[in-house]
């Protein structure tokens, strides 16, 4: 019964990734080389999935939170891409600049999402 959980994770995960991604990068006039809108949909799924694992929920929530929500709201294969149309626009820095930032707030929003919650649990 957990695959039925992820099904439905993601099936608010995925249209506020796309919501959230293109609201982000709207805000970014003149800055739209930057992928600001995957990064803010990355790092808001690294918080919460780390919230949810330090919260150490049922399997069934965790499927549905975890796996199905955080996993259609956040994307790999985007960041990828964006990092690498950075690159073949000549924009190696900022491409570098992307991994950077990604990696190191991904991590510490996982973290900071773990912190919380065992503080709000007890």
């Amino acid at each position: 019964m957990n695959w039925l959980l992820v099904i439905v994770g993601a099936m608010v995960g995925a249209p506020l990734r796309y919501l959230t991604d293109r609201t982000v990068q709207g805000r970014w006039t003149g800055r739209e080389d930057f992928p600001w809108g995957t990064f803010t949909v990355n790092v808001g799924g690294s918080l919460v999935l780390g919230f949810v694992s330090g919260a150490a929920v049922s399997s069934g929530t965790f499927a549905l939170i975890g796996t199905g929500f955080c996993g259609a709201l956040t994307t790999y294969s985007t960041f990828s891409y964006e990092t690498l149309r950075l690159i073949e626009l000549g924009r190696g820095f900022l491409a570098a600049v992307n991994v950077a930032l990604s990696v190191l707030a991904g991590l510490g929003a996982v973290l900071l999402g773990v912190e919380l919650a065992r503080s709000w649990v007890g």
